[in-house]
């Protein structure tokens, strides 16, 4: 990214880092929502996709996904 990155931009990074390792695993946001029940995260299936879909989201919601679909590491 140009020193000169929008925060639009910034979030469709994000937003399209997290949906291609929900892809790379095979995870739908219905699954998703079903595996944040066994890490004992709230939430339900709408907010995660509008989350995700806004591309604004928390570090550690970021963080969530990523253990609940078992992902220790990812390249930016």
């Amino acid at each position: 990214m140009t020193k000169h990155t929008t925060d639009t931009e910034w979030s469709n990074k994000s937003k399209n880092l997290l949906r291609s390792e929900l892809k790379r695993k095979g995870v739908t946001y219905a699954k998703l929502f079903d595996m944040f029940s066994k890490i004992d995260v709230n939430g339900n299936e709408k907010n995660i996709a509008n989350k995700i879909g806004r591309g604004v989201f928390t570090l550690a919601f970021f963080l969530q996904c990523m253990s609940a679909i078992e992902v220790s590491e990812v390249r930016l």
